[in-house]
């Protein structure tokens, strides 16, 4: 069954809380609005919480991330709705909104867990842990990763086997079965949508062996290897535990491809490549680096110098587009390619392959509203009306843009993108006042 509570009433509601949509709604609610932030992961700080460093500087991204997901989660003015999802927006007038909000139960009360993490050690069901991108496993009571915010335990319940050992060991009995998800309607006056973006599924290239071969992982796989809250104490291959001696990395995986319906370039994936290129260079001093790329496209700033400090540093960079990669059976891995500069086809033998996917819209962004069409560009990310004059607008007024769903760009534009959505909802609310 699901309950129906009533109507609440926001000034913003917030769809997405990575940094773009963390941003957004601080920004509101330091100017004195009342925002509801909404999002369908457990945690707020997005996918940038779960990175290793920022390019080109090279900043701990935890370290950038979690005080700005803390100041989120303590200011008054802001409401965090995880687990939850929004639904039928629909403007019934100037700075008039009405939304569903649909959230599902944690079957945790958040209040009393004090993390202490004992029903993770009473459970017996372990599963693949998507926080860490199924290189290891986790129980089905768990805390989404040390980080996180809220800082309180989940049950999944689509793999628990209610054997009630959880909530037996649970000292402070937070754990509540007969929780149900809730249905929340409520009316606001404006809409920031930040509901960021996907990565490309490598397997839709069977050639790079992805999902067939263990040693060939993504670079969202190798961000978690290489960041504090890391699932192992060094850079391991998935197949046998061996610390990599030689390392390749392939760009536009899924980017400018039309064969695979992503011809745009995602903008970061040379720059991120090239980061880990010289963390692992650092963490592994031994190892060989390789980089196999179309074109490096460094055109932000500092950008350039980064990549020709990788390649001070010894990062081998080939141009050339990986036609195959097949695996012997000592799980090293044989990438053949056209070689750009010599005209031939050459094979090289690696022993970890790194897939540097590309940036993809999220799906369904449109059906969130009732009404009004939400126009989307031809790449179906979220259409900007006039992406000189107002890039945060968007077809529906009083609806606005942050961060990724826009486009593919990297954090500091993510974050520029935030405050002039944040900026444009506040003119909003003024002028409509």
């Amino acid at each position: 069954m699901e309950k129906n509570i009533d109507k609440t009433s926001y000034d913003a509601l917030v769809i997405g809380a990575g940094i773009a949509g963390g941003e957004a709604a601080l920004n509101l609610a330091n100017t004195g609005y009342k925002v509801l932030l909404v999002d369908k992961e457990l945690s707020v700080g997005g996918k940038m919480i779960m990175l290793s460093k920022v390019f080109p500087t090279l900043d701990c991204s935890a370290c950038i991330t979690t005080p700005k997901v803390s100041e989120i989660s303590r200011h008054s003015n802001i409401t965090i709705f995880t687990g939850a999802q929004a639904s039928n927006i629909r403007k019934i007038g100037e700075k008039e909104f009405t939304a569903r909000i649909n959230k599902q139960p944690r079957y945790v009360h958040i209040e009393d867990c004090t993390s202490c993490q004992l029903c993770e050690e009473a459970c017996p069901v372990s599963v693949s842990d998507q926080y860490q991108y199924g290189l290891i496993g986790r129980k089905a009571a768990f805390i989404p990763f040390s980080i996180c915010s809220p800082k309180a335990a989940a049950i999944d319940i689509e793999n628990c086997t209610l054997c009630g050992a959880c909530e037996r060991a649970c000292p402070t009995n937070c754990i509540d079965f007969t929780m149900e998800p809730e249905i929340i309607d409520i009316k606001v006056k404006t809409v920031v949508l930040a509901t960021g973006f996907k990565l490309f599924d490598p397997l839709d290239i069977p050639r790079y062996g992805y999902g067939k071969f263990k040693n060939v992982i993504t670079a969202m796989q190798m961000e978690r290897e290489i960041a504090p809250t890391r699932p192992f104490n060094t850079i391991l291959r998935p197949k046998d535990g061996k610390v990599p001696d030689k390392i390749a990395y392939v760009l536009c995986v899924g980017s400018r491809d039309a064969s695979v319906g992503n011809p745009i370039c995602s903008q970061i994936c040379c720059m991120y490549s090239i980061k880990q290129a010289q963390l692992l260079m650092g963490a592994l001093p031994m190892a060989d680096v390789t980089i196999y790329y179309i074109n490096i496209r460094s055109f932000g700033k500092g950008f350039e110098e980064f990549y020709q400090q990788a390649k001070g540093m010894g990062v081998n960079f080939v141009k050339g587009k990986i036609g195959r990669i097949t695996e012997k059976e000592n799980g090293n891995l044989i990438l053949r390619y056209e070689d750009i500069n010599s005209g031939k086809l050459q094979e090289e033998e690696h022993d970890m392959v790194i897939l540097s996917t590309g940036v993809l819209p999220n799906e369904g962004i449109s059906e969130l509203f009732e009404g009004d069409t939400l126009g989307l560009d031809k790449f179906n990310f979220i259409g900007q009306s006039d992406a000189l004059a107002g890039p945060s607008r968007t077809s529906i007024d009083g609806v606005f843009v942050a961060g990724t769903a826009s486009g593919p760009m990297d954090i500091p534009d993510s974050i520029l993108s935030a405050g002039s959505a944040s900026s444009e909802a506040i003119s909003y609310l003024i002028q409509h006042s």
